[in-house]
């Protein structure tokens, strides 16, 4: 029976891991730490919530059904389960996640060297997607060419930044925020959502079981051994780039009090710190980061949607997607995170609660009786979060304020659960189906 090494297994993980770290991961933690301030460490812990228990907990589900949107989705029934995916894919892949790779590597790896023109972003990104593309058609080489020759730089690259965000802080702490001097750890548990990195994670469970597939592991509990334990490393991984760059925004603020992004508070620190060498060193932080998560998102979106769309090829949708994340990405990065935030809001309801029902598949006697109205009601708050993200609160009932956490946009948690507790309880209550419905 084939087994991993322990190196080859230490790639997976870091394989893992770099899928994970792309441009949410770097540019959102900065804001997080200068907005909290004093009360740093409590957004911290909501931040990690979401930016790392959760797509460890969606690895762990992902890893015990196979490994595939399928899978997870099939108590839903095929249309539902397959709309729902549609959406998740979408969203991580060519109309959002996709294009904030290319965007973020420029504005900070390239831009500060070259300017912020728009000619000079449609030439950085049309090589940046040929790059991604050349190395997502090759998807049984991913383990070789990411997990054991770009990550390790990547990862030296980050301890460099990371040690200096705590050995060489360059300011001093602001007060936090409003809202954080309210509820640091709900702030920081929505702000995780930017991260994308649950959604990530339903995407990225195929390409981690096909990569030790790859490999020859054809036994599926060694199969879901694998894949919880990369998905542990890069958890690991994750936190300490959180901390670290949270804590780097946290005592810059007095150097950038006016940032509106994380670009400029690390670019702006980078500078301070390090000079030109800085920069340079930042610029293949981004870019490498970047790049491989595009690989990521690129192969796991053209695997998903070669099997759905007859006739289709994985080759030529890594071509398709490519190319539409292309045309994209040179809308801006202002642009992407704008579109994004209420499209994540609606969705990020709905992940949860199928991670969770998932992880609690073998309490239930039907899956389809609990899956389906506990999806719904999160797809109803995760719309009406949606709404509200618009600004167009005035159509959403008064009395969905008064629900814990509705402010904070964590109204869905409440009702959420009450459906899950009373269907669980229901369905316990009722007979063993020989057939799901």
């Amino acid at each position: 029976m084939q087994t991993l090494q322990p190196r080859d297994l230490i790639a997976l993980g870091f394989l893992t891991f770099a899928l994970f770290l792309g441009a949410g991961n770097i540019i959102f933690p900065p804001m997080v730490g200068l907005a909290a301030g004093e009360n740093l460490w409590s957004a911290a812990l909501g931040f990690l919530l979401t930016g790392v228990g959760l797509p460890l907990l969606t690895v762990v589900a992902l890893a015990r059904v196979g490994g595939g949107m399928d899978a997870i989705t099939a108590p839903l029934g095929r249309v539902a389960g397959t709309l729902l995916g549609i959406a998740v894919y979408l969203t991580i892949g060519p109309l959002f996640a996709t294009p904030r790779t290319a965007t973020v590597s420029f504005e900070m790896g390239v831009a500060p060297f070259v300017g912020h023109g728009g000619g000079a972003l449609l030439g950085y990104t049309a090589v940046y997607f040929v790059l991604v593309m050349l190395l997502a058609l090759f998807p049984g080489k991913l383990m070789d060419t990411v997990g054991k020759l770009i990550t390790p730089v990547l990862i030296l690259a980050l301890a460099v930044l990371g040690g200096a965000a705590f050995l060489l802080p360059a300011g001093s702490m602001l007060p936090s925020a409003v809202d954080y001097q309210q509820a640091a750890l709900a702030e920081g548990f929505t702000q995780g959502y930017q991260t994308m990195d649950a959604l990530g994670a339903l995407v990225f469970g195929i390409v981690i079981v096909n990569a030790i597939k790859d490999t020859g592991v054809t036994d599926a509990r060694l199969q879901t051994r694998y894949a919880i334990v990369a998905g542990v490393i890069a958890a690991i991984g994750l936190c300490l780039v959180y901390i670290s760059l949270m804590h780097l925004g946290a005592h810059s603020g007095s150097m950038v009090p006016e940032a509106s992004s994380g670009v400029q508070i690390l670019t702006a620190y980078v500078q301070h710190t390090f000079g030109l060498p800085g920069l340079l060193l930042l610029a293949a932080v981004i870019i490498l980061a970047c790049l491989t998560t595009g690989v990521g998102l690129v192969s796991a979106c053209a695997t998903y949607f070669s099997a759905l769309v007859p006739g289709s090829s994985y080759r030529g949708m890594v071509l398709a997607l490519s190319l539409v994340s292309l045309l994209l990405s040179n809308q801006g990065l202002e642009q992407l995170i704008s579109v994004a935030v209420p499209v994540l809001v609606a969705i990020y309801p709905m992940a949860i609660a199928l991670v969770c029902l998932s992880l609690l598949s073998d309490v239930w006697k039907s899956a389809p009786r609990v899956f389906v109205p506990v999806m719904l009601v999160a797809l109803v708050f995760g719309l009406i979060n949606a709404v509200q993200a618009i600004g167009l609160d005035g159509w959403t009932p008064q009395w969905l304020q008064l629900l814990p956490g509705s402010a904070m946009g964590l109204g869905w948690l409440l009702p959420v659960a009450a459906t899950l507790l009373a269907c669980g309880l229901l369905d316990r209550l009722q007979p063993v189906r020989q057939r799901a419905v």
